[in-house]
Formats: structure tokens, sequence, C-alpha cells
């Protein structure tokens, strides 16, 4: 389990004292739920992010302990090193929105024709309770050729799940290699 510290003051010199010391800023928060104002280890952070298993993983501020699901992250333009991440509180039964990657499965027929796949849209956004979530959006490619692609209207649907992206909207696709 990921262990932070609450942050009691949220201002400018206090922030860069935390990241000279290793910590990554984070606000957590939740519907009907007080903000809260974190600090992780930024090694535990990305160890426990790399190796979760489901959408959502669990953590503990304080006293509290509670499962979180990444909203989003703010990296440096130029060191591509972590600043701030916002977590939101996975509350079972509560309706909200979630992004859930996708993930291409089997061997693409246009991969022999001199293609790649291009996954265009790597998260897609949908609205769900957290209980209902997939772990992965599980695309299959094995028909696909060069020329071919998948949009959100022709993924397989998913009980109690509501995809909120544009139907027309392009997911993943064989493109020509150059």
């Amino acid at each position: 389990m990921l262990e932070g510290i609450i942050r009691e003051s949220i201002g400018k010199q206090s922030t860069k004292a935390l990241r000279r010391d290793g910590y990554l800023i984070a606000n957590i928060y939740g519907k009907g739920l007080e903000n809260i104002h974190a600090a992780f280890k930024e090694n535990e952070y990305i160890r426990t992010v790399r190796n979760k298993e489901t959408l959502s993983f669990p953590v503990k501020v304080g006293s509290k302990e509670m499962n979180v699901v990444v909203q989003s992250y703010e990296a440096h333009p130029v060191t591509s090193k972590l600043l701030h991440v916002d977590l939101m509180v996975a509350q079972p039964g509560v309706v909200t929105h979630y992004h859930v990657p996708v993930v291409p499965q089997g061997e693409a027929i246009g991969l022999k024709n001199k293609g790649l796949v291009h996954i265009s849209k790597p998260r897609l956004r949908v609205k769900a309770a957290i209980e209902n979530v997939p772990n992965a959006i599980n695309v299959d490619v094995a028909k696909m050729d060069v020329g071919d692609a998948k949009m959100v209207r022709d993924l397989a649907k998913v009980e109690n799940v509501t995809f909120t992206d544009s139907d027309r909207v392009s997911v993943l696709s064989v493109i020509k290699a150059k």
C-alpha cells in the first residue's frame, strides 16, 4: 500500500521543499469528500502505479485508507519528471468518469503487409461505477488490414458502462509503415 503525508502548507515554498526531498505533490478528492492535499515519495508512487493490476489502487494518507484512481498528472516539459498528480477516490456505487486503457488483442493481417498498429486513443473515457469499470478495453485486431480502423461504435458493449467519447472517434487503426 502506498503511504503518503498530509501537507500542512500548500504554498510555493513548501511545495518546492517537498519536491527537493523527493516527494510528489498530490490532490485527493471525491464526490462529497473534503479535498486532501498530500505528498508521496515519487519512486514509491511510480512503482505502485506501474505494478497495479486494477484501475484503482490503495493509498494511506495520515490515518485514512482509501482506493484511488489517477485522474490526471502534470510532468515537467523538459525532464518529464512528475510534478503533480490528481487522484480521485473510487467510491463504490458512485457513477463517474474514468479513463480506461485500450489493449489490442491478436496480430493484425496488415502487419504482414508492411503496416503497423497505431493506437490513436490509448485511453477511453467511460462513465460507470468503479465496480463495473473494466481494467482494460480489449480490441481484436486479428482481421484488420492496412487502412482499416476501429472506432468507438465498433467496440463491444460492456454492461453498465457508457463510452462518453463520440461514436465516430477512431480508437486504433492499421496504417502503412513509412
